[in-house]
């Protein structure tokens, strides 16, 4: 078979979440705060899909669309097209989706691939939705699987763990943000960092198909350059696991971001409090806030979590050092989860207890998930505690997937969504607010002695 001179390629991005509990669903809808950060993750594009388009030839012609965009019961213009390859990513939570769609183009006669880290955890399960799956980071891998498709031998699957050459981020490529409609999204993403070097039980975030590895200063300066050219002053988030961990290259990458018209967010830990040259280069870079995973308000059940419990005895600063990094006039948003096994009902309430006690602007609480792939859900799948075997869409991180230990099944969705209102009403968010804008003028005063 004699490859052609041109092909097309439609790539189909599957964001967002949709939580199954109605009740939470409903009450979610009225809380400030929450609905806002939802609104945000639904509207991020496809990094990883980008970057896809990035590594193909030039010879393909490449088609980027968000699902939501798609009328699914009526396919017509997918059809019409018949485009020569599809490739589909979706988080765990819509991974039936992902399969309803690609079992649907299967039967019009299109070529499917799929890929992301669901596949990348359960292989086996997503093959029988595909004609090729990726395993692991697509990189090196993509050009082969489209070398292989233009002559009529497509693969069934592609890892790039067998090869002997490992993806280095120095032979990245910039993303294709050109195949974007910026008009649709708020923020655009930019990975600077891969992996995270603290293995945390529940972690399903890219270090399950990538270790630690840090991204080039001059290709970072590429990709920002990139955005810039279709988004003046944009508003970037990082695709990162853990930003700051490397302190050293942190203070290389926010030096580089103070020369540019920018504001951004992204992940890391708490540690970065400890480190004042690189919150001043940070508030000076335009980072607007830092998610950190706080993960609880109990020390008790930050044991374990990670190998050298690292969390757990870092829990005594917490509170200075959210005030410490506040202080810089750069917004902490306190990630919690509820549900380990050392919580029972009066995680609760020391939750909403601790968050009130401290200065923290932005707050998101989370239902412990046993994600695939990851050391809890095979902790949770070997002691017989899954609700349910196969509970793909239930990975919402708001919807209970497990007996939790200390507690029931109903006490913990109940318990959560009482936190829920507890910590999304009008007056808490307010205080948040409130507490924030004392930081700012702190910020702006810190020469004076001034702090929040």
């Amino acid at each position: 078979m004699r490859p052609r001179q041109e092909y097309s390629l439609l790539l189909i991005a599957m964001s967002g979440v949709r939580v199954k509990d109605k009740e939470l669903l409903e009450l979610g809808m009225t809380l400030p705060g929450f609905v806002e950060r939802s609104k945000v993750i639904a509207s991020l594009p496809s990094l990883s899909l980008l970057t896809i388009a990035a590594h193909t030839s030039e010879h393909w012609n490449v088609t980027y669309r968000e699902v939501d965009d798609l009328d699914l019961s009526a396919l017509d213009d997918l059809y019409n097209h018949r485009y020569d390859l599809i490739g589909i990513s979706a988080f765990t939570a819509r991974i039936f989706d992902a399969y309803l769609l690609a079992d649907t183009l299967r039967k019009s006669g299109n070529t499917v691939v799929l890929g992301g880290l669901h596949v990348s955890a359960i292989p086996e399960e997503a093959q029988q939705h595909a004609d090729s799956i990726v395993i692991g980071e697509a990189e090196p891998v993509w050009s082969i699987l489209l070398q292989d498709f233009e002559n009529g031998n497509l693969k069934k699957v592609y890892r790039s763990d067998n090869l002997q050459k490992k993806f280095r981020f120095h032979d990245s490529k910039i993303p294709r943000y050109d195949l974007l409609d910026v008009e649709r999204y708020n923020r655009i993403t930019l990975q600077t960092t891969r992996g995270c070097p603290i293995d945390c039980t529940f972690c399903a975030a890219s270090k399950l198909i990538s270790k630690y590895k840090i991204k080039p200063l001059a290709k970072i300066r590429s990709e920002l350059e990139a955005i810039l050219a279709i988004w003046p002053k944009p508003f970037i988030e990082l695709a990162d696991d853990n930003t700051f961990f490397d302190k050293r290259w942190g203070l290389e990458l926010a030096t580089l971001f103070t020369e540019y018209r920018i504001r951004w967010f992204t992940e890391t830990d708490i540690s970065v409090a400890d480190h004042p040259e690189l919150l001043e280069k940070l508030a000076l870079s335009g980072c607007a806030q830092l998610l950190i995973g706080l993960e609880s308000a109990a020390p008790n059940s930050l044991s374990g979590i990670d190998a050298r419990n690292w969390k757990q005895n870092q829990f005594e600063s917490y509170q200075r050092k959210i005030e410490a990094i506040q202080s810089y006039g750069i917004s902490v948003n306190g990630c919690f989860i509820l549900g380990f096994d050392s919580d029972d009902t009066s995680i609760f309430e020391l939750t909403e207890q601790f968050v009130a006690a401290s200065s923290l602007s932005e707050v998101q609480i989370t239902l412990l998930t046993p994600f695939p792939g990851t050391t809890l859900y095979r902790e949770l799948e070997k002691a017989d505690r899954l609700l349910e075997k196969v509970f793909w869409d239930k990975c919402t991180l708001f919807d209970t997937t497990f007996h939790p230990k200390l507690m029931s099944t109903d006490e913990l969705s109940s318990g959560f969504k009482w936190l829920m209102q507890k910590l999304y009403s009008d007056q808490a968010y307010a205080k948040r607010r409130k507490n924030f804008r004392g930081c700012l003028k702190s910020a702006i005063g810190r020469r004076n002695g001034v702090t929040c």
